[in-house]
């Protein structure tokens, strides 16, 4: 099962599980759509290929949440 990270490991801005627009690698390395774009749609991390996350169905959030754990770590 997906981690469904809550933020772009780039910028911070929010990936909630139920909506479109988050991009991860195979790592599940998670970005923005912005993001994704600006780096040509290539993982800063390993390299691999940013996809659509796919989305999860607000019904199942209850019993599935996404992650609550944010990866963004402000840099200088």
């Amino acid at each position: 099962m997906l981690e469904m990270r809550p933020d772009c490991e780039r910028c911070g801005a929010d990936t909630p599980p139920e909506a479109p627009g988050a991009f991860i690698c195979s790592f599940e390395c998670t970005f923005c759509a912005e993001c994704s774009e600006e780096l040509d749609d290539r993982c800063p991390n390993c390299g691999g290929e940013l996809v659509d996350r796919a989305v999860r169905p607000k019904k199942l959030l209850a019993k599935f949440p996404g992650s609550a754990v944010r990866k963004f770590t402000q840099h200088g």
